[in-house]
């Protein structure tokens, strides 16, 4: 099927000019391959990948736990690199023309109608049954849409923004996909000043939510996680109290919370572990009237069982789902980036570097979580 569809790029080309690491299907060994420079239509641009992140979701790719993948495919979805060659006048979202060389980010969500039911009455534009998103619903039949290449095709209309001069792109890829999920459970959240709040999980997603509940107004910022060495850095991002979910029970981590909180619970609780076990106990956490963010859910792990009397309808408990962002979470956490850079150093979250030749072991090593965030380096020699 893979060399079936690398016809496609390679047919009359003598030179192949563009490396990819290409998942063929669920649970095979991801291989490298070369393509060729694909044919800009009009509106499109070149992008040079200087980094492109190992996320959660692509252990899920690799796994096959998510539906409609295409594949073989292409992983990366948050990305980073220089512009390399436009076809006609290419504007970021700003409406800068955009120039070789620029350093520049990019929407990954692509295709969304903004015409349906869902983008247009329910304003829930994640939703839209036309969304594609680059390296996880395109697959190499759609072309090289995925960053874990040494340059990606970005189609006309794929939303671009340069990089302010303030985030670099270390920094940029250290927030990576973590930062716009995060803001996006923060605005859900409605984090008041004076508020207390609870995260559960100490990944990218959850380390990001503790930048951005400070700056949402949080007096009290509360990590449950783990192992230690995460747990310290959510403590040097400002977290006032860190629980380690390796040391303490669950019931032991409900009641710490209630001390905290005077015997009532957390203002706003928010899930980002991706285990469905802390649904319940995050719930419990949370104070009668209280908001609870389930962010951490994007793949089906399983089911739970609650009381809706006791554990919801009692307590008066407000739940709120966060699946995939839009424009404004991405477009904003950028901004966010570029006025606190100097007070969270975002490049922190990045555990290590990995060639094209080493993404194998960099699934693994995010799957086994010997390392808090992996970044896959195209131009990283053997």
């Amino acid at each position: 099927m893979v060399k079936l569809l690398f016809s496609k790029y390679i047919q009359g080309v003598v030179a192949l000019m563009i490396r990819a690491a290409i998942l063929e299907k669920p649970l095979s060994p991801i291989q490298v391959h070369s393509l060729s420079d694909p044919i800009l239509e009009p509106g499109a641009a070149l992008l040079e990948t200087i980094f492109s992140e190992v996320c959660g979701t692509d252990v899920h790719l690799y796994h096959g736990r998510l539906a409609g993948v295409p594949y073989p495919i292409i992983p990366g979805h948050i990305n980073v690199g220089r512009i390399a060659q436009t076809n006609g006048n290419v504007k970021d979202v700003d409406g800068y023309l955009l120039s070789p060389g620029d350093v520049v980010t990019f929407l990954d969500v692509h295709e969304t109608c903004h015409n349906c039911w869902f983008c247009l009455v329910a304003k829930a534009s994640t939703r839209c049954p036309s969304r594609k998103v680059y390296g996880i619903t395109y697959g190499l039949q759609d072309g090289i849409l995925g960053g874990w290449s040494e340059k990606i095709y970005l189609k006309p209309g794929v939303k671009i923004m340069k990089l302010p001069p303030a985030v670099k792109p270390d920094a940029f890829i250290g927030g990576g996909c973590g930062l716009p999920t995060a803001f996006h459970a923060i605005e859900q959240a409605q984090v008041r000043l004076g508020d207390t709040v609870v995260i559960q999980g100490s990944g990218p997603v959850g380390l990001n939510a503790v930048i951005l509940a400070q700056l949402a107004g949080a007096i009290q910022v509360i990590v449950v996680g783990g192992p230690s060495h995460r747990l310290e850095l959510a403590r040097n991002l400002g977290a006032d109290i860190a629980i380690n979910i390796d040391t303490v029970t669950p019931t032991e981590r409900i009641f710490a919370i209630k001390e905290l909180t005077g015997g009532r619970g957390a203002d706003v609780v928010i899930e980002a572990t991706g285990s469905p076990a802390a649904i319940k106990e995050g719930m419990a956490m949370a104070r009668d009237g209280g908001t609870y963010v389930v962010a951490g859910q994007y793949t089906d792990n399983g089911e739970i069982t609650i009381n809706p009397h006791t554990d919801l309808n009692k307590k008066h408990l407000t739940i709120k789902g966060t699946w995939g962002i839009d424009l404004s979470h991405f477009y904003r956490s950028i901004q966010v980036m570029a006025k606190y850079h100097n007070r969270f150093t975002w490049e922190k979250i990045v555990s290590a570097h990995y060639g094209l030749h080493e993404v194998n072991q960099a699934i693994d090593d995010v799957e086994q979580h010997r390392i808090l965030k992996a970044v896959i380096d195209p131009n990283k020699k053997a």
